[in-house]
């Protein structure tokens, strides 16, 4: 299928704040010289920020990331999970309409998208509030036929049930997604023959995710922090420190620095896999020059590195730096 940009397009794209703060993360987690290779999350992101992926979107992925701007064209163009024109204004369906999902009724669920939203796939509902295309498999065989609405699946559905979910969208309303027939997640439709002892959640997974956000179809703004509430368990669940709990290295953590190279020169730290010649230069002006100085690095020591002495934070226990450095520095 020939997939183009939209005819009309906005004059400009710009993540939010907060949206900008992850995408530079994201960046943070490829080595220096590979920012590309975080194309799809970004253009993923800029689509769950608007709803589509625009012509602006992608010339401002494309600068973000240093890359051709043919190139992001490129990806969101061959990938269908990308929109390239805009959707409805509170829900993007997606039926699909693969093997399993087409014998067990996907057919009878586009007549409903055809009815209740537009005849034909891609085409905004008259009150602008909805849109629908048939997609291929979207690897949920075991619960067909279902539909991605948003960004959660719905499951086990039945043209009369899928009725209703469209008009509770309609309705401001949030349907809970996964399984729509009673199933906890995709265990046979008998029921359980084995793995009985359930650990007494409500929700599966993906489906508990979902509902702690509250909003399986909102627009991401990048500053939405969900909160998985779990039900009681049969088992006491063991208390755990939440990564915004831990405490931060302190200053006593610090490795010892050095105002300069020993006599005999700096060592080529850009030996160390995952360390460039910017990478390099932070390290040196932070007072880092020697392998040996970055192999005694004890776990505080390394905590502290990961906080204060590189831009990209966590790189130096990520790349385990320590054991290469303490092989490098053996030559």
């Amino acid at each position: 299928m020939l997939r183009r940009l939209h005819a009309d397009q906005p004059e400009s794209f710009a993540f939010t704040a907060a949206n900008l703060a992850w995408a530079k993360g994201q960046i943070t987690k490829y080595p220096e010289g590979r920012q590309a290779s975080a194309v799809i999350p970004l253009l993923w992101r800029a689509q769950e920020q608007e709803g589509w992926v625009s012509q602006p979107a992608i010339e401002y992925v494309a600068n973000l990331l240093g890359m051709a701007e043919i190139r992001v064209l490129e990806v969101a163009s061959f990938y269908f999970m990308f929109q390239l024109k805009p959707v409805g204004a509170i829900a993007h369906v997606q039926i699909c309409g693969t093997t399993s999902c087409m014998i067990c009724g996907a057919e009878d669920l586009i007549g409903v998208c055809q009815e209740v939203i537009a005849q034909n796939a891609h085409e905004i509902s008259p009150d602008g509030n909805f849109s629908w295309e048939e997609v291929e498999c979207l690897g949920a065989c075991a619960n067909a036929p279902m539909a991605q609405i948003g960004k959660d699946y719905y499951e086990d559905l039945t043209t009369d049930g899928f009725r209703e979910i469209l008009a509770a969208f309609a309705r401001g309303e949030v349907p809970k997604p996964g399984p729509q027939n009673g199933r906890f997640s995709c265990e046979p439709l008998g029921g359980v023959t084995t793995l009985k002892d359930f650990t007494g959640e409500e929700f599966n997974g993906s489906v508990g995710i979902a509902v702690a956000l509250g909003d399986t179809v909102k627009r991401i703004q990048g500053d939405e922090v969900p909160v998985l509430k779990r039900s009681k368990s049969k088992t006491k669940p063991k208390k755990s420190q939440s990564a915004k709990g831990k405490a931060k290295p302190s200053d006593a953590d610090k490795p010892a620095l050095l105002s300069g190279p020993r006599d005999a020169g700096a060592d080529d730290l850009k030996k160390i896999d995952g360390v460039g010649p910017k990478l390099e230069k932070e390290l040196n002006a932070a007072g880092v020059f020697h392998f040996d100085q970055i192999a005694s690095w004890n776990k505080s020591e390394v905590a502290w590195a990961d906080q204060n002495l590189v831009s990209f934070k966590g790189r130096v226990s990520r790349d385990s730096w320590v054991d290469q450095a303490k092989k490098l520095a053996k030559g």
